[in-house]
């Protein structure tokens, strides 16, 4: 079951998903389904709380990348209001997180996504904000050129460097890129966002950065082959 979906089954479960004791929480449900819907949550709740104000554009954009089934919309106001109270246990949301998805690094970037929303919808990222994604990202496991690739795809970069786009060296090989782009093209793809059941806000993200990926991928290879026919 993908993140996105249970996390909005659970949440539409039992009339307080969050306040259960013992080994079951309700009907299919289990403590570890609520510690992993309080770590989605509080590590929204955080970002928005990053920069010292929760604005109503921030409440919003976590609304629109967290939903919450009608049923459920009590529970998880009730807990973002708790989260977003400090920044403080941020980490330890993340590392639970990163134990929970360790060997499925795509939805982890798609919480970065998530993440990065909220950070965005007030107009800017401000310094504090970047510095929280930065720390996610690390606990997620991403290398820094793996972060500096996501944060391109959301705020992009003065020259747009298609080589950080593609998170890879300049001097990679042609199989090598070849191969480096199969892959991030196949974890970002639309259709992978919608099997994992992302929210809408994080599909048309993914076609722009679909679009970005293709479009470094063909300036390289254009360069590259440009070139080639300048040594001949």
């Amino acid at each position: 079951m993908s993140i996105w979906r249970k996390l909005t089954d659970f949440i539409s479960g039992p009339s307080d998903p969050f306040d259960c004791e013992g080994e079951d929480c309700g009907p299919g449900h289990r403590v570890d389904d609520a510690d992993f819907a309080m770590a989605l949550i509080g590590l929204g709740a955080k970002m928005a709380k990053a920069d010292g104000i929760v604005t109503d554009s921030e409440v919003s954009a976590f609304q629109q990348v967290f939903r919450a089934p009608p049923d459920g919309k009590i529970a998880i106001a009730q807990a973002f209001d708790l989260a977003q109270q400090t920044t403080l246990g941020f980490d330890g949301y993340a590392r639970r997180l990163a134990r929970r998805f360790r060997a499925n690094p795509a939805v982890l970037e798609d919480v970065l996504d998530g993440l990065f929303h909220i950070a965005k919808a007030d107009g800017a990222v401000t310094a504090s904000e970047m510095s929280y994604l930065e720390a996610v990202s690390e606990i997620f496991g991403f290398s820094e050129r793996e972060f500096r690739r996501i944060r391109m795809a959301h705020i992009g970069a003065p020259d747009d460097d298609p080589y950080v786009i593609l998170g890879i060296d300049p001097d990679i090989s042609d199989d090598g890129l070849k191969r480096a782009y199969r892959r991030i093209a196949a974890q970002n793809h639309p259709d992978a966002l919608v099997a994992r059941g992302a929210p809408a806000q994080l599909q048309r993200l993914a076609d722009a950065k679909m679009a970005a990926i293709n479009a470094a991928y063909a300036q390289i290879r254009a360069d590259r082959g440009s070139r080639s026919g300048e040594s001949r």
